[in-house]
């Protein structure tokens, strides 16, 4: 399976599919079957009647949270320069394994940011996993620990620096993080990528 996603939050209830309205209460239950992780949002009826009892005793259940419902903003003009959760966004994406270090620096920038909350944290086929949400869009980001090194973290940071000023570039212009040797001169958001162990889950 891919672990490495982006699963949008609903606009209607999972179960009954009657839309949520601006500022409802709702549920998410997120379920690992193996093949994909899978998501449920739901409205509090259908929790209440129906789900909310039998959560945890769901096959594959990994999580439960509360949010609020936000009906999604009308359409922004397209914004030239990059920013993190946006390039975040274009890496997983691109389904590149080459971007999962730099998918995961960035993820972590947006957590010290507050942009991004962890929900779950496992460890899937050996890897560690990390859910994260984007709290005001309801988004959940699945994002591959690639347990860096200290050594490599420098040459990660070159490439987030460099994606966040000139963007994506074809694959066969990409130079390989372990392999990356050209000063890039580090963004402020670049300059603060690097992982605190204190910003992991325990």
């Amino acid at each position: 399976m891919n672990d490495w996603n982006i699963q949008s939050r609903a606009h209607a209830c999972t179960a009954c599919e009657k839309p949520f309205t601006d500022k409802q209460s709702f549920h998410t239950v997120l379920l690992d079957d193996r093949a994909a992780f899978r998501r449920h949002d739901l409205c509090e009826g259908c929790w209440q009647h129906d789900f909310g009892s039998a959560a945890r005793d769901q096959k594959g259940f990994i999580s439960q949270w509360q949010g609020t419902y936000e009906a999604p903003p009308p359409p922004e003009e397209v914004v030239a320069k990059e920013n993190a959760e946006s390039l975040l966004r274009k890496l997983i994406e691109r389904n590149d394994p080459h971007y999962i270090p730099a998918a995961y620096i960035l993820a972590v920038m947006l957590e010290r940011k507050r942009l991004l909350k962890v929900k779950e944290q496992l460890n899937r086929d050996g890897e560690r996993v990390f859910i994260y949400e984007q709290p005001r869009t309801g988004d959940i980001f699945t994002i591959v620990d690639p347990a860096l090194q200290l050594n490599q973290l420098v040459a990660v940071q070159r490439d987030v620096a460099h994606l966040l000023e000139h963007g994506l570039t074809r694959p066969s212009e990409v130079v390989p993080a372990e392999s990356a040797t050209a000063e890039v001169t580090a963004t402020p958001e670049a300059e603060a990528a690097a992982p605190a162990e204190e910003s992991k889950p325990a």
